[in-house]
């Protein structure tokens, strides 16, 4: 079921308001708790958002309204232009979380498409829309467009969300001039022939274009001098009054918006009279003009009259009047209940509001993005916190990184080192970091049984005491046996020290779990769309047979303690029966002895890597797999095939390699790469806090 759904526009004026509107109603009628959203909001400091005042007052969401937005355009354009693109996405993931976590439905909508950055709103709403798991609705605007056109706009629009990966549920055509609703929507689904399923029309509504008079007095500031009560009058155009009363008066419609000098007393009295005729059309109002205050007798004529309609005044000149009213945008406004009933109204009457409810409320996405994933992985630390100890200490990317940890509540950290050198450390670099445990090895309360601890732990192998004493001085030996002794849940290293030297104590007395021959290692490829895990890329570097199978079940039961389906691909260099030779023969059995240990599991090979991630491929190679080209999970067949890989995808693809994570061992230990970045400390302590909690039973 989705809890979510992206509305985005593809040009300015689309009407987002009334299809808001439409959809939020159903909402609201059929589930439970329903929250609004916009992570980008364009408003001048102080400001609120037009949008978000709507949903907000109309349904009566008891939400703050900084709690349904998480930037606005200039901030979101300064992170951009300082290239923290990265900081803009997680801070709207971020935000629109804590509305997930506590409502049945968020509902988003993009950005507005105005001022400067409207050239890069197609990709950024893309990009949002993924990494928040949205489906996507589409609003088009067929207004002053021939049919031709508003296909072509569509179309570029769609075939740039395809292209981004996103799921467009649905596309509706505003503001459709209703001589043109059945051809648009017939040369519509021919053009997009089934692509998109869910294609409506909504017919260009005059009163929906219209101004009300309250809207034009905030717009410019004026001062309601008489109808206060008749300020919801809609104004179809305006007049501006310069010519005489005999020439002026047949140029009023329906709706007219007079704008005059405060001082023609002729245009005002007559315009009045014309509106207390019969035969002449009622207007919406007048604004008078200039800096002279009303005069005296006007006033007293003016007030003896009841029902009056709507008269403004402003200090600017009649021409300048005339500009600033002309450049108002209509829009939907916070207790306007009229407009609101007519947008109600025209979207239940042209959108089957039962077919797209279904829709959404069964859609189910597939896709994971880096930032999805990554903020899974904080989400699911934190439910049941672990402590992880963090041997180098003094390294400037592990304090950072604990930094982060920290203020996001993500595990309690114990750092390794000389403790005044890791305080100084914090304080160079200006971090506000409380709340960890800062441990020297050789002067803690736990170094004494830790030495006496592995010593009989090795002395089979000729450990001394002496010898004990120099191991556990070090800083990986002495976070490892916190962790095999219980006072840590996991540890995290390698940032300064080599995958030997992180993984050695950890092989001689956690040791691999029962069943377990070896410690193997995958690693999380985050792609734009979604996350697969590669295995081994970091630890066995020619595998038997034997050692594929369990690499591949571990890698599986490893994926799917991050939320990932496995299916496992046993990669080589030919699909099926097409090959021939040692290396093919051993992922044969590889993936026998797979088929025979865990009968559940989906695995195939020997398999290529196109045929396992490409369902064109697959269907050509091996079309009856259930496996081929909806792989999850790819075991390599040597460390040299794997490693190269992986790190070919990361820097051709940009993708987010998160790992290696060590499977396989009693307790969780995991190395960093020496270059590591912080963002790849953080998710690799949330994922051992992860696997700490699975090896508890709390995941």
């Amino acid at each position: 079921m989705s809890k979510n759904l992206f509305i985005t526009a593809v040009e300015p004026q689309s009407g987002k308001a009334t299809v808001t509107l439409g959809i939020m109603e159903f909402l609201v009628r059929n589930l439970g708790r329903v929250a609004f959203f916009r992570p980008i909001i364009n408003v001048k400091a102080g400001e609120k958002d037009r949008t978000i005042s709507l949903i907000s007052s109309h349904y009566k969401l008891d939400i703050p309204h900084d709690a349904m937005y998480a930037f606005t355009t200039d901030e979101a354009q300064s992170l951009m232009a300082a290239k923290n693109h990265e900081k803009l996405l997680e801070g709207i993931v971020t935000k629109y979380k804590t509305l997930e976590s506590e409502f049945d439905f968020v509902l988003c909508l993009g950005t507005d498409f105005e001022g400067e950055a409207s050239a890069i709103e197609f990709e950024l709403n893309a990009e949002i829309a993924n990494n928040l798991g949205c489906p996507v609705l589409m609003i088009a605007n067929a207004r002053q467009l021939s049919i031709t056109e508003v296909v072509q706009s569509c179309r570029f629009a769609f075939e740039l969300f395809e292209e981004k990966s996103c799921d467009v549920l649905a596309l509706i055509i505003n503001r459709t001039p209703v001589v043109l609703q059945q051809d648009l929507l017939a040369q519509m689904k021919a053009s997009f022939n089934n692509k998109v399923d869910l294609i409506y029309t909504i017919p260009l509504e005059g009163t929906l274009e219209n101004l009300t008079m309250a809207e034009i007095a905030k717009a410019i500031h004026a001062d309601v001098l008489f109808g206060h009560s008749q300020m919801n009058r809609l104004v179809s155009r305006f007049v501006v009054a310069a010519m005489n009363l005999k020439n002026y008066l047949p140029r009023l419609t329906e709706g007219s918006l007079v704008i005059t000098p405060i001082d023609r007393l002729d245009i005002i009295l007559g315009t009045l009279a014309a509106f207390r005729s019969r035969n002449m059309p009622n207007i919406a109002g007048m604004i008078l003009t200039g800096y002279l205050e009303p005069d005296e007798t006007l006033f007293n004529l003016l007030e003896g009259y009841h029902d009056l309609a709507p008269i403004l005044k402003v200090k600017e000149d009649t021409f300048t009047t005339a500009n600033l009213v002309d450049k108002i945008k209509t829009r939907i406004s916070p207790g306007d209940q009229k407009k609101i009933a007519i947008s109600l109204g025209l979207f239940e009457s042209n959108v089957d509001t039962t077919e797209l409810r279904q829709r959404i409320v069964r859609f189910s996405t597939s896709i994971v993005t880096p930032k999805m994933f990554e903020f899974g992985l904080i989400k699911r630390a934190r439910t049941h916190k672990q402590t992880i100890v963090l041997p180098e200490g003094e390294e400037q990317r592990i304090l950072e990184a604990t930094e982060i940890l920290i203020n996001r509540d993500v595990a309690d950290i114990i750092l390794l080192g000389n403790e005044q050198a890791i305080s100084k450390n914090i304080s160079d670099l200006g971090l506000s970091i409380s709340g960890i445990k800062i441990i020297d090895p050789v002067r803690s309360e736990y170094f004494e049984a830790y030495v006496e601890t592995y010593f009989q732990l090795r002395k089979h192998k000729g450990i001394t005491r002496d010898n004990a004493w120099d191991v556990m001085s070090g800083v990986n030996h002495f976070g490892t046996m916190m962790v095999y002794k219980g006072h840590a849940d996991g540890m995290v290293s390698g940032a300064v020290h080599s995958t030997l030297n992180t993984v050695r104590p950890s092989l001689e007395f956690v040791k691999t779990k029962p069943g377990s021959t070896i410690m193997s290692s995958i690693i999380f490829m985050c792609l734009e769309d979604r996350v697969l895990g590669y295995g081994d890329c970091a630890v066995n570097p020619r595998p038997t047979a034997e050692q594929l199978a369990e690499i591949a079940i571990e890698s599986a039961k490893t994926a799917r303690i991050f939320g990932i389906e496995p299916r496992v691909a046993l990669l080589s260099y030919s699909s099926g029966d097409s090959g021939i030779g040692d290396e093919v023969d051993k992922v044969k059995k590889a993936a026998e002895i797979a088929h025979r240990l865990a009968p559940d599991l989906l695995v195939e090979g020997p398999i290529q890597y196109d045929a396992a991630v490409d369902l064109t491929v697959a269907k050509a190679k091996m079309p009856d797999s259930a496996v081929a080209g909806r792989a999850t999970v790819f075991i390599f067949p040597d460390l040299n095939t794997g490693n190269n890989t992986y790190k070919a995808v990361q820097r051709s693809t940009n993708a987010v390699a998160i790992g290696p994570i060590m499977q396989g061992l009693n307790k969780p230990v995991n190395d960093l790469s020496r270059g590591c970045l912080v963002a790849d400390i953080v998710n690799t302590v949330a994922i051992t806090a992860i696997q700490a909690q699975a090896e508890k039973g709390l995941s």
